[in-house]
Order: structure tokens, then sequence, then C-alpha cells
């Protein structure tokens, strides 16, 4: 059987004519000579090029199709009777409302979670209620690379450095607003906004205090190229400090445009190229101008890469490093990039306990490590907890999280309209009574809580739902506490399973 998807995508609206596939290569397996070209085969035969990116980003979020075929559905969470880790033994005290879940990450400014979730990077769709979800949960959410691109009123002084980026403060802001003591909002940072001074930027003008520089995520390991329609946008990127192929200011180039046989102009974002050397000097003299907090972006890359990124997180005193495992992605990201490049996360997680225990072993002090990659419920987040014990201290959740910030949001504004959506009937048809966590969030921030906007209030749940679970599974194992969970709380199904937990699974 194949694991890849077949010559079809719902991020292209690409289908196949027939159901009958051939398996090796994913195309119709009777291909005729009258099909108008309707898979993905048919639209590179009109895009050329540019079908290797989405063409349904926009007001969408993307995830890979692959059915890969190891995820954490290969293990089963364990159980327990007897025993209270971090509890009084009696019934009344061991409750799942008294399982701890708060966890603390920082070298230098220690950050409190309240939750062992992060809300990991994006700078789309219902943007502010996601970042006042994180408030509100206490937690941990960052801006996603090249923020900048989305303010309008965006200008770049005479050494093409960002000068104005009034934005910048609404997206802290919406964080901000909601602050309770947990958490923190952080700017994402890629090559390409390190040369254009984004960091210094945010925290002379903005106050930021946490920074994450982008290695790479699972679906887009390198960085996008974004099609130019004219020689006059290629101009304006080029002039503003962005990587422009082909070269729009050779006089052959803008010959061949006016002839109109130039080849597309592509925008394309720089590749990380950082050293141990320059990201410690970079740090440092970034912690001088006030920042508090850094962060690292890895993806499933070569385990030697993730050791490398682990040996200068120890050395720069990093605060954390995520790891985004394959299968994930919500922005423009490469569709076979999305399917077939990278590790999952769980197999992410069996290489980090032989790199973080070899590093661990030479005196090395690590930072704290966050895992991503398609997590959308409270089984998979004790899962990779458990399996990535004592190094994983959080889960991501990023688009689920999303959905639930624009699914509050469409019903908000369906109750304004004098209308409930059909299916949620059944539970009221007042905004009191169909989100039933707001008297909980009146109880953290009083009145103003009547006023937060819906999209908040339902990513806010949702993540409600998330830690609720996880309480539920910890008190399974008689683990009262998310720092007593562990390896023995997960069972492993499948021979790659137990592969994995033993660390064997790469061999």
């Amino acid at each position: 059987m194949s694991f890849s998807p077949a010559m079809e995508s719902a991020f292209n609206d690409t289908k196949l004519r027939s159901d009958k596939i051939a398996p090796c290569g994913g195309m119709c397996s009777l291909c005729t000579a009258d099909c108008p070209g309707t898979c993905e085969i048919g639209l590179s035969a009109v895009l050329g090029a540019a079908a290797v990116y989405p063409t349904n980003t926009g007001n969408n979020q993307i995830a890979g199709e692959k059915n890969i075929p190891i995820d954490y559905s290969h293990f089963n969470i364990n159980g327990r009777v007897f025993g209270a880790a971090g509890a009084d033994p009696n019934g009344d005290c061991a409750a799942i409302f008294n399982v701890k879940l708060g966890r603390t990450i920082g070298t230098k400014n220690p950050v409190k979670l309240a939750w062992p979730v992060i809300l990991p990077a994006v700078i789309k769709l219902n943007w502010k209620d996601y970042f006042a979800a994180a408030a509100m949960a206490g937690t941990v959410c960052v801006i996603g690379e090249g923020a900048q691109t989305k303010d309008p009123k965006l200008q770049y002084g005479a050494d093409k450095k960002i000068s104005f980026f009034p934005m910048l403060n609404d997206m802290l802001d919406a964080f901000r607003r909601y602050y309770r003591g947990y958490g923190q909002i952080v700017l994402q940072c890629n090559t390409d906004d390190d040369v254009a001074g984004l960091p210094e930027y945010a925290i002379k003008e903005c106050g930021a205090a946490a920074i994450e520089f982008k290695f790479g995520q699972s679906a887009k390991g390198t960085q996008p190229a974004n099609r130019l329609k004219t020689l006059e946008e290629a101009l304006k990127k080029q002039e503003a400090g962005v990587l422009v192929h082909p070269n729009p200011s050779l006089p052959a180039t803008q010959e061949a445009w006016k002839k109109g046989a130039c080849p597309t102009f592509w925008s394309y974002g720089r590749l990380p190229m950082w050293t141990k050397e320059y990201l410690t000097a970079r740090i440092a003299n970034l912690r001088e101008m006030g920042l508090k907090n850094v962060y690292f972006k890895m993806a499933g890359f070569d385990r030697e890469d993730m050791e490398t990124v682990l040996r200068i997180a120890a050395a720069a005193e990093v605060d954390m490093v995520t790891f985004d495992g394959a299968g994930g992605g919500s922005g423009y990201s490469p569709n076979k990039m999305m399917n077939e490049w990278g590790l999952p996360a769980v197999c992410i997680e069996s290489a980090l306990l032989a790199i973080c225990g070899k590093l661990e072993a030479e005196g090395l002090k690590l930072p704290a490590l966050a895992l991503a990659g398609g997590f959308t419920s409270e089984d998979q987040v004790y899962k990779a907890l458990a399996i990535g014990a004592p190094y994983i201290t959080a889960v991501g959740i990023c688009r689920a999280t999303m959905a639930a910030a624009m699914v509050g949001e469409k019903t908000g504004l369906a109750l304004s309209g004098g209308t409930v959506p059909p299916h949620l009937k059944k539970y009221g048809a007042a905004k009191d009574e169909l989100f039933w966590e707001l008297p909980e969030l009146r109880g953290l921030y009083g009145a103003a809580a009547d006023e937060m906007p819906t999209g908040a209030v339902g990513a806010y749940s949702y993540l409600k739902r998330i830690a609720f679970g996880i309480q539920h599974f910890a008190a399974l194992n008689r683990k009262f506490d998310v720092k007593y969970i562990g390896q023995r709380d997960v069972i492993p199904l499948t021979a790659d399973a137990r592969s994995l937990l033993k660390g064997q699974w790469f061999d």
C-alpha cells in the first residue's frame, strides 16, 4: 500500500476523475485522452512551477494529507488503581480537579505556564482571539514570521531596516490585554526578519519581551517562494531587501519582461544559515537591549542538526525550543513538503530522548522543550508528555486552537444576528447558555469577561477541554502533578511503538 496521498489535494481543490488509482504514482490507473485535467498533474500543466505551492492559502488552514504509518494511535494510555503521586492518597484529595497542570520554563527570567500547552506561531485568520485565548489560558503564544508584511503602514528606513510597524503593538496587545501572570507572547523571527532589524524594533519601540528564532517547521523546512506578477512588484520587493529571482534590476531581465519572455519572478525567503557564534552573540546583544526570553523553533531535520540546535540553545541559555513534527502546517507551505519530508512528532520524541540524555551526560543544561505537529486532542497531548518525559514540558496546538477561535467568532456573529447554529440549538440560544466556560472567565476577569470576543472565549474553551482531559488521564495513572507523567503511562501497541520507546526505531 502507499501512505502518500494520490494526485489530488484539498489545498488545491484538485480531484482524480476515477476511484481506480495506480498506487505507486497516485494517478488514475486509466488516464483518458478526453480528461480535462482536474488532478494535480492537470493543474501543473497550467500553473507549472507555481503548483508546488497551495492555491488555497488565504483564509484557510492547511495540513499534510499523508497517512503517516506511525503516530500516537500506536500507543494506549496506561492506568493504575494504587498510589497517588503528588496528592494525599485518599479519595477526597486525589481527584481529577486537583491534578496540577502548571509548568515553569526559562533560564534567566522564568515564565509560568498554567497548562502544559503552548500556541505555536501564526499570524493569519483570527490571530487576535488566538493570542487573547493564550493569555486567558495562561500559556505561551507566538506571532508568526514575517509579521510586518501584514501591516499596510509598514515603513523601512534608508538602511532597509524596519522604521515603522504600528500593527506590532496591536499583536502584542491582543495578549497583553488579558495577561494574568502566566504565559508570554513571543515574536518569531526568521532570517529575513533578522536582517530587517525586526528584533531591535520590537524591543525598543514596542517593549517586546521575547523573540523566537526560526530554523524551520514541519510543513515548511525551506522558506517559501512567492510568485510576483509584475516587474514593478519585483523591483519593489528587491528594494525592500528581499531576494528576487530572476534579478529584476538587470537590463537583460527588464528587456525580456518587455518582450513577454521573462521567467516568472519569485521572491524567496532566505534560508537560515545561523551559527553558534552568530546566535550567541546576537542573543547577548538583544538581552542588553532589554530582551527577557529567547525561544527557538525547530523541525524534524537530521538528528545531527537537532543535536546542534540544542547545543546552541544550551550555550546561549535559550528558554525553550519547540520541535515541530511532520503532518502539521498552517501557512504558505509547499504541498509535497507537507506530505513527504521530516519526522513525525512521535519520532522526534524518540530521537530527542537519546540526544538529550547524551547532552545531559556531558553536563549541558538543556532548555525546556515543546513539541508540535498536528495535535488536536487531550489523549495525544498526554501521550506526547509521557513519551517525551522528562524533557517535553509542553505540547503545541496551533491549527486546532485557531479552528476553535474561528468557530467561536462565527457563533458570536450568528448570535448577534439573532440566529443560533442549528447543531447548537439543543444547548441554548444565548451567549451565556452556549459558552459554558464564561463563568470561569468572569471569575478571572470580572465583568470584563462579558465583553470578551467570542472567538477568544471559543479558543479558551477548547484549551480548557484539553486541560481537563489531561487531568483525567493523569488521575487515571494516579499522577496528580503533570511533572510525574512518564513513559510507563503509555502502552505500546505495535512493534514500531515498542521500538520508539526503546530508542531503537532509527536503527
